[in-house]
């Protein structure tokens, strides 16, 4: 493919401005549409890609099913076509950076932002799927974030165009395989569950700056995809709760069956993963068990050996009966007898119940009654009643009285069944302990599974620096105090939220700025304007006002003063008159 050059027009239309991006299967131009006026990106197929013919017809077709998709989450493509060898197609331009730039610059993202991200992200991905169009290479080179924030994905087209034994031959397969479902890795087709897989990597690698299988190469790689469990999040960082873990744990499954049905069964979990009543669940647990899919991608040859055996095996069989026919015919005299005695054993089996069988009767509802009264109400009932009974508490049964039996009322089990009762310990209350120094967000879910009404209110601390987030520090009423179902405790977190200082009127230098931008993930850009009223170097004005919460990662405009020009006056002595002329006789 020939050298894309600054001012080439593709197409007659698209003017080539500047490469913004180089990759295995192509190149990226931001170039300008000169019909409809707006820059666009342009993305031109790698040479030895455009010389297959198959993957053209197969990147055209997919290109083109690609660009009926409208969502603001997915980078549209505007036009496909081919100019002088040249394969394009022409999409939307992202003024912004991938999510890998952001990742490694930033390391792990906070929970908020991984959260609002991969709700963006699953939206997107489920309108894709909603079309019948898988991703199969979701990747944070894939994903462009904007400055406010909005993420959008990018290469469909090529990502759906290539299938799994093209993609693991091009150059940009150790980027790939990191975020590569077993089943791909193993040579199996993909699904809509091979997103989720990838979308599950990727959230992991959000939340704690890393990836999750490393390798020297890409086969190594792609064999720890197939067999190694996809690492603990919690255990990287403790203050991860479990039920964002689970997330992953559901996404990451190496048997597509343990994965969401779908991408917004994955949406929905993580939009309620922080919900109070999720702030004590359990570890997910796998219902079906963890294929290997590199021994599975050998059950092939398995099962021809066995066959084979089994036919072995079938001969000599055969040449034994036609040695021995006496011993067949007594085989099979054995038979008929195993046969009859099986008749008359299940003719036992059905009819012997039938003839002792207990009759059922129905459990009574004996809630609100003593433990004397209900025990004795059962007893005539025909049930026996279990000496040790279970106690719950409960705001509307008075305690020593029973709230409701196991098995329940009004189900109906055989006579003389065992049953246990549960009494009330009356109203539900605890004793508060001293939180401070706990996370907020682990003591408000257990005050409220207790029923506990919890409030919360941030509070100025003047050591802001050493002040953490969600770490409670002050508590009402005090630790010691005796709480029920129904009361409600205030929980105080430090107010730490970072404010924008007022850089004009406070003579800050443009180096300071710049510092401070650095330190709080923020994009500084410097204008400036000429003035004779302010010394250079002087900040006049900024585009977030002082006291302002700083909300990263963003970009703030101060502009700055520079001297301005004075243009000189004409000098004499620059045109020197003549010997002639008397003026030049000046006497100092």
């Amino acid at each position: 493919m020939s050298m894309i050059m600054k001012g080439q027009m593709i197409n007659d239309r698209y003017q080539i401005i500047r490469t913004i991006g180089e990759g295995g299967m192509a190149n990226v131009y931001l170039a300008h549409d000169t019909i409809l006026d707006r820059n666009v990106a342009v993305k031109i197929l790698r040479g030895d890609l455009a010389d297959d013919e198959k993957f053209v017809r197969r990147f055209q077709r997919e290109a083109i099913a690609a660009s009926s998709l409208t969502h603001p989450n997915i980078v549209g493509m505007y036009d496909v076509g081919e100019d002088d060898g040249k394969y394009f197609i022409v999409m939307e331009y992202i003024d912004g950076k991938t999510l890998k730039s952001l990742i490694k610059k930033r390391g792990a993202l906070t929970l908020p932002e991984v959260i609002d991200i991969m709700l963006q992200l699953t939206d997107g991905i489920a309108c894709a799927h909603d079309s019948y169009i898988i991703h199969r290479d979701i990747k944070p080179q894939n994903v462009m974030i904007l400055d406010d924030g909005m993420v959008k994905i990018t290469d469909f087209g090529i990502a759906m165009a290539l299938g799994s034994n093209e993609l693991t031959q091009t150059n940009s397969v150790m980027g790939s395989v990191h975020y590569l479902p077993p089943e791909q890795a193993s040579g199996s087709g993909s699904t809509i569950k091979s997103d989720i897989y990838s979308l599950g990597i990727l959230m992991f690698e959000l939340l704690t700056g890393k990836l999750p299988f490393k390798g020297d190469n890409a086969v190594e790689i792609a064999i720890k995809q197939m067999k190694e469990p996809i690492p603990s999040v919690c255990k990287i960082n403790p203050e991860i709760p479990q039920s964002i873990e689970n997330v992953i744990l559901k996404a990451c499954a190496k048997n597509p069956k343990n994965r969401y049905e779908n991408v917004r069964e994955m949406r929905e979990d993580i939009r309620t993963a922080l919900d109070p009543e999720r702030a004590n669940e359990k570890r997910y647990v796998y219902p079906y068990p963890e294929q290997d899919l590199e021994e599975t991608k050998k059950l092939p040859n398995l099962s021809r050996v066995a066959l084979n055996e089994q036919k072995e095996e079938q001969t000599e069989e055969t040449k034994e009966a036609k040695k021995d026919k006496k011993t067949n015919l007594a085989l099979l005299i054995t038979g008929i007898t195993c046969v009859v005695l099986a008749c008359i054993i299940g003719l036992i089996v059905i009819v012997y119940p039938k003839l002792t069988e207990v009759p059922e009767i129905v459990v009574p509802d004996v809630s609100n009654m003593t433990v004397v009264d209900a025990e004795r109400l059962l007893k005539e009932e025909g049930f026996e009643v279990l000496a040790e009974t279970e106690e719950e508490s409960d705001s509307e049964i008075e305690a020593g009285k029973v709230i409701r039996t196991n098995p329940i009322a009004g189900r109906s089990v055989k006579k003389g069944t065992q049953i246990t009762l549960i009494v009330s310990t009356g109203a539900k209350g605890i004793v508060l302990e001293d939180y401070t120094g706990k996370n907020y967000y682990e003591i408000k879910a257990m005050l409220e599974l207790n029923d506990i009404y919890v409030l919360t209110e941030k509070k100025e601390v003047e050591d802001k620096e050493n002040a953490k987030e969600n770490i409670i520090i002050e508590q009402k009423p005090a630790a010691g105090t005796t709480v029920v179902e129904g009361d409600t405790v205030t929980l105080y977190i430090p107010d730490i939220a970072t404010e924008y200082p007022d850089f004009v009127n406070e003579k800050w230098l443009v180096s300071d700025v710049q510092a401070f931008c650095d330190e709080y993930n923020i994009t500084l850009v410097i204008e400036y304007e000429e003035t004779s009223q302010h010394s250079e170097g002087t900040i006049l004005s900024q585009s977030r006002g002082a006291g302002t919460v700083i909300n990263a990662p963003t970009t703030l405009r101060i502009v700055v003063a520079t001297a301005k020009e004075e243009v000189p006056e004409e000098n004499p002595d620059d045109n020197p008159p003549s010997e002639d002329d008397p003026s030049t006789d000046v006497t100092e």
